[in-house]
């Protein structure tokens, strides 16, 4: 299966970094910002489901504020895939948050609607949920 890599730099404006990750991976926090459910470990090694367990994965490296490594599928993942692995690093600018995405491994079929989702289903709820 051909594979491709997802890149993204957003700004999430009047946040800070611990803001942002704290939303990321706080489940109460993660469900108020999506409108979905979600169970969140905080912990390295920590298993997760988000979007009424339409994603799912694990923790692989934490840095409180700073990076979010994580293993992730989805329900729509093909049969036998390896997961994807997805970095986040979340950088104290002047305007905010500056959250720089690499999704790893990502099925090149399925490429266009999963970087899309990111902006529809992560970024602009993150902003709205910032701006109340």
């Amino acid at each position: 299966m051909k594979t491709t890599t997802i890149q993204q730099t957003v700004v999430i404006p009047a946040t800070t970094p611990e803001e942002v990750y704290d939303a990321l991976l706080d489940s109460k926090t993660h469900t108020a910002l999506t409108g979905s459910f979600a169970k969140i470990s905080a912990k390295i090694g920590g298993a997760f489901t988000a979007w009424d367990g339409y994603i799912s994965g694990k923790n692989l490296e934490l840095e409180q504020g700073r990076r979010i490594v994580q293993e992730r599928v989805t329900t729509g993942w093909p049969k036998n895939a390896s997961p994807s692995r997805v970095t986040i690093n979340l950088l104290p600018i002047k305007q905010g948050t500056e959250i720089s995405l690499l999704q790893e491994n990502v099925p090149a079929k399925d490429a266009t609607a999963y970087d899309q989702g990111w902006h529809d289903y992560y970024w602009k709820p993150m902003v709205r949920f910032f701006q109340k």
